[in-house]
C-alpha cells in the first residue's frame, strides 16, 4: 500500500470523511463555523477538511450537555463506570488504526501512537474500578445523637480543552472519570489535530446509541481560541479542564477565575534529570534519550535538563554522543524509526531561534541540530536532535522550548546544589534522579528536595503510570488528572449533619434556648 492508500484505510475504519462537519453531541454531525484543513506533519498532505462550530453551534452543544446531565446523574455510578467499560472495548477494538492516525496527524512514532492509545485503555479500566469506590467520609458529632458525614456529587458539564501533543489520551483521561462521577463532557480539541478528535466522537457517540444514553453526555465541537474563550467564560461549565502552554493556561484561570468557576490545568513543564556521581551512567543514558527524543521533544514531561556532577560530565557526553548517533529519524509509521517530525513550521521556527540564542547566551553545542532534507523527509518538519552545554539561568533555558533540544548543565559539590539548580525555574511538572545512593535519593524525595508534581527515583521523567496522580506545581498549573484520588475534582464535597434526637445541642456548647 502507499502511504495515501495506508490513510484512506485508516480513516475508512474509522468512520472518518475527507470532509466533515466537526461538531457532534453523539452522532450528528454538524458545523457552520470555518472549515480548517489537518495536514501530516510527516509528508505535508491533507488528512482532512473539517467544518469547525461558531457560537450558535456552541449554544446547542451546551444546552444539551445540561439536558443530558439531569438524567445522567441519576444513573448509578456503577453503572457508569459499565459505559467507560465498553467505551475502553471499542477502543481495543481500533487501537491499532486509532494508533496510526494519532502518529500520521501528530507526528509521534508509532509504538508512541500505540503508546497513547493504550492509555486511554488503561485509564478505562482504572475508572471502572473506581466506579465502586467513590468514597465518601464518616466523622464522630461533638453533638450527642448527632451523625456526621461527606459525600460527592457530580459538578455538571465538564469542559475539556487539549493539546496536539496527546491528541487523545488526555481527553480520554478527563472523560473516563467524569462519567463515573455522573458528569457530562464537551471537548474541545487542538485544531492541529482534529480527525484524532472526529475518531474519538465517533467511538463514544456508538457507546451512547448502543445503550440509550442521551446524546449530550459527550460532545465535540471543533474551533479556534473562540471556542475555548467561550468556554472559559461560560457559567455552564462547571469545570473547566484544560491541557496546553502556562500562557494558554493563565489565559483560562483569568477567565474562569473572572466568574468564580473551576479549573484544572496541566501547562508547560521544563523538566530535570539529576545524575549524580553514584548513578550507573548506561542506565542514565536509556532514560535521558528517550524523555528528550520521544515525541520528538514535544510532551510536557519532556526532559529537557540534565543537570549533572561535574566529575561525570565528559564520560556522559561521550555516552550521550553514542547514544544521540543511533536515533533513527523518519516516518514515524515506519517502527524502526525513533522520532518523527516537529508538529508544523511554527514549531521548526520556535526551534531554530533556539538554538540561535543557545550560542547567543554562551551556550556550547555538543550534538548539533539543523533541519533534515533528502527523499527520507518528505517534509520540512524533520529536525535533529540538539545537545548543548549551558548554564541554567540563561533565558532559554528558563522556558520551555518543544523541540528535542536538551541541556546539560553540571553542578558542583552534594545533591542539594544539584535540587536547588532544577528547582530554579518556573515551571514545576516531572523530575527525576538518578543515583545508587540512598541518602541522595530520599533527600530528593524529601520536603527540601523536588518541587515538582511527579519527582522520580531511577527512571526519567517521561512516561507516567495511570494509576498516579499526574500533574505539576509552579506554572504546571497545580492540576491533577488520571490515577490516585484525581475524581475528586469531578465532584463537589458535601458535609451532611444528621439530628436524631428530640434535642437541639449547638455546635462549640452555644446556648440559644427559646421558650418553644
Amino acid at each position: 500500500m502507499r502511504k495515501n492508500e495506508k490513510v484512506d484505510a485508516i480513516l475508512n475504519k474509522l468512520h472518518i470523511s475527507k470532509k466533515q462537519k466537526g461538531c457532534s453531541n453523539g452522532g450528528k454531525w454538524f458545523g457552520s463555523g470555518e472549515i480548517i484543513k489537518s495536514f501530516s506533519p510527516v509528508d505535508d498532505s491533507l488528512i482532512g477538511e473539517i467544518q469547525t462550530g461558531n457560537y450558535k453551534d456552541y449554544e446547542k452543544i451546551i444546552k444539551e450537555a445540561q439536558k443530558a446531565f439531569l438524567s445522567f446523574r441519576k444513573i448509578p455510578a456503577p453503572e457508569r463506570g459499565n459505559l467507560v467499560r465498553l467505551l475502553g472495548n471499542k477502543i481495543r477494538e481500533n487501537k491499532r488504526e486509532l494508533g496510526e492516525l494519532v502518529s500520521w496527524e501528530m507526528g509521534k512514532s508509532l509504538q508512541e501512537g500505540l503508546g497513547e492509545v493504550q492509555e486511554m485503555i488503561d485509564i478505562c479500566d482504572f475508572a471502572v474500578g473506581l466506579s465502586r469506590q467513590l468514597y465518601g467520609l464518616t466523622m464522630h458529632s461533638e453533638r450527642p445523637n448527632h451523625r456526621m458525614y461527606e459525600q460527592y456529587h457530580p459538578l455538571g458539564t465538564v469542559g475539556i480543552i487539549s493539546a496536539f501533543n496527546f491528541p487523545v489520551a488526555v481527553w480520554s483521561w478527563n472523560v473516563a472519570l467524569a462519567w463515573i462521577c455522573g458528569n457530562v463532557c464537551v471537548w474541545k480539541p487542538s485544531e492541529k489535530t482534529p480527525i484524532c478528535s472526529i475518531a474519538c466522537q465517533n467511538m463514544i457517540s456508538d457507546v451512547l446509541k448502543e445503550n440509550n444514553i442521551p446524546s449530550g453526555v459527550s460532545s465535540l465541537i471543533n474551533g479556534d481560541k473562540k471556542i475555548g474563550q467561550l468556554m472559559s467564560d461560560d457559567k455552564r461549565i462547571n469545570l473547566l479542564s484544560a491541557t496546553g502552554s502556562t500562557n494558554m493556561g493563565k489565559e483560562v484561570a483569568k477567565r474562569v477565575g473572572a466568574r468564580l468557576g473551576k479549573t484544572l490545568l496541566e501547562l508547560g513543564g521544563n523538566n530535570a534529570v539529576i545524575i549524580t556521581q553514584n548513578a550507573e551512567i548506561k542506565h542514565a543514558i536509556n532514560n535521558i534519550v528517550f524523555g528528550a527524543v520521544g515525541t520528538c521533544g514535544q510532551r510536557c514531561t519532556s526532559t529537557r535538563r540534565v543537570i549533572i556532577h561535574e566529575s561525570i560530565l565528559e564520560k556522559l557526553k561521550t555516552e550521550l554522543k553514542k547514544a544521540y548517533d543511533q536515533i533513527k529519524i523518519g516516518n514515524p509509521l515506519d517502527e524502526s524509526n525513533h522520532m518523527g517530525p516537529l508538529i508544523d513550521q511554527d514549531a521548526v521556527n520556535q526551534y531554530q531561534n533556539a538554538l540561535k540564542q543557545i550560542i547567543k547566551e554562551g551556550g556550547k553545542i555538543i550534538v548539533e541540530g539543523g533541519l533534515l532534507k533528502g527523499d527520507k523527509y518528505p517534509s520540512s518538519n524533520f529536525v535533529k536532535p540538539v545537545i548543548a552545554e549551558i548554564k541554567n539561568n540563561a533565558e532559554i533555558v528558563q522556558k520551555e522550548t518543544f523541540a528535542p533540544i536538551l541541556y546539560l548543565i553540571k553542578y558542583k559539590g552534594d545533591v542539594e546544589n544539584a535540587i536547588q539548580i532544577m528547582n530554579d525555574v518556573k515551571q514545576g511538572l516531572s523530575s527525576a534522579i538518578l543515583t545508587q545512593n540512598i541518602k541522595e535519593s530520599e533527600k530528593f524525595l524529601s520536603y527540601s528536595g523536588s518541587d515538582c508534581g511527579i519527582a522520580n527515583v531511577n527512571i526519567g521523567t517521561s512516561g507516567a503510570e495511570i494509576g498516579g496522580a499526574f500533574g505539576g506545581e509552579k506554572e504546571t498549573g497545580g492540576g491533577r488528572e488520571s490515577g490516585s484520588d484525581a475524581w475528586k475534582v469531578y465532584m463537589r464535597r458535601q458535609t451532611n449533619t444528621i439530628n436524631y434526637s428530640s434535642e437541639v445541642p449547638l455546635a462549640q456548647g452555644i446556648n440559644f434556648n427559646l421558650d418553644v
